[in-house]
């Protein structure tokens, strides 16, 4: 960024102007970097589902954690994302845009500060959060969990009818502010942005140097201190200070690194894999004994393990391949997000219904 601030003016609002290629980059900088850290996790719970279960479990809220304290970070510290700032812009209130600026190190007024805070955190949240809602309500749609005669299956499938149109509404919104920026009838190019009364605009000289003597100026202020909670409260601010600026410097460099995880974990990516690396299937495992194997398996192999009756419409776990009624399989995993006899993390995606063949 200091290498950038070199050659950065102040001529005219249209060179502070980002172009739609930055602001599409930042936008989807964040997105790469949550699949990212959602396969760690996985990977994690997969090979110790005890101490990392809880992990893979709770995702999305100790994700959105972590984004509330690095949005909040950046935010008062440069008046941008981290996204944002990683590309050298800056957000701006929309009704002092013709004024002269204000620097980026003042940060954003109360009001635009939070709500800039809400838009960043809050709402890719509760599209998470919605989206998984609507795959598993079509899950339990397709195989008809709930009765016939629930008033809540009118309720979900007219929810389920609507959604579609209503997501293409959202994506059409943003689409067509795009293309008003793009063509220089907006000021911003997301109705977030928008409704957060705020801009965003590249980075200038002055701001650099105002950064980096409000860095300088509190470094100086931490040495004059002499007393001994100032001290203890200098040693503390220096600390966190070093963490934050390991943890961001590190991330604006592992952050390529998860964009290539995401691509590499791609459905398109593994096709091509599996497509160049087939290898035969390997022989089945040994059947060992099953009353000490695991006590949770009873010892009729027709007997669902969880409710300990004869199976109806037998379902496997692709995860362990073990076998259980639909029913109890289904309500076992959207629950605890595991294999009830492996403890394996297991999504409902993960059910495999079983047809013998009839005669």
């Amino acid at each position: 960024m200091a290498e950038h601030a070199a050659h950065l003016t102040t001529t005219s609002v249209s060179d502070e102007r980002p172009s739609i290629f930055e602001v599409i980059a930042q936008d989807s900088l964040m997105s790469a970097v949550r699949p990212g850290l959602q396969h760690i996790a996985k990977i994690l719970a997969e090979s110790n589902p005890q101490r990392y279960g809880t992990l893979w479990r709770w995702f999305d809220e100790i994700y959105s954690l972590f984004d509330l304290l690095l949005q909040q970070h950046f935010l008062a510290k440069a008046s941008a994302s981290f996204s944002e700032n990683f590309y050298s812009l800056k957000r701006v209130v929309l009704e002092s845009h013709k004024s002269p600026h204000s620097l980026a190190s003042t940060g954003l007024p109360k009001g635009h500060h939070w709500r800039s805070l809400l838009f960043l955190v809050l709402v890719p949240y509760l599209k998470v959060k919605l989206e998984k809602l609507v795959s598993r309500l079509r899950e339990e749609d397709d195989y008809s969990i709930h009765l016939p005669a629930s008033p809540w299956k009118k309720f979900y499938k007219a929810f389920l009818a609507a959604y579609p149109f209503v997501n293409m509404a959202w994506e059409g919104w943003f689409l067509s502010q795009q293309l008003r920026y793009i063509l220089g009838k907006a000021q911003h190019h997301s109705p977030l942005l928008s409704m957060a009364g705020v801009q965003l605009v590249r980075l200038t000289s002055e701001d650099i140097q105002a950064m980096e003597q409000r860095e300088a100026s509190v470094a100086v202020s931490q040495q004059s201190a002499h007393s001994l909670n100032n001290k203890l409260r200098r040693a503390v601010k220096r600390a966190l200070g070093s963490i934050t600026l390991s943890f961001s410097t590190g991330l604006s460099v592992g952050v390529f690194f998860l964009q290539f995880l995401d691509w590499w974990y791609s459905s398109e990516n593994q096709e091509t894999i599996k497509a160049r690396s087939t290898l035969p299937a390997p022989p089945p495992p040994i059947h060992f004994d099953q009353e000490t194997y695991s006590p949770l398996l009873p010892k009729l192999k027709t007997v669902c393990p969880l409710c300990r009756k004869i199976r109806a419409n037998d379902t496997a776990l692709s995860t362990s391949g073990y076998v259980f009624c639909y029913r109890c399989a289904y309500y076992y995993v959207k629950h605890h997000q595991r294999c009830p006899v492996t403890g394996y993390p297991t999504e409902l995606q993960h059910l495999v219904k079983l047809y013998s063949p009839e005669g």
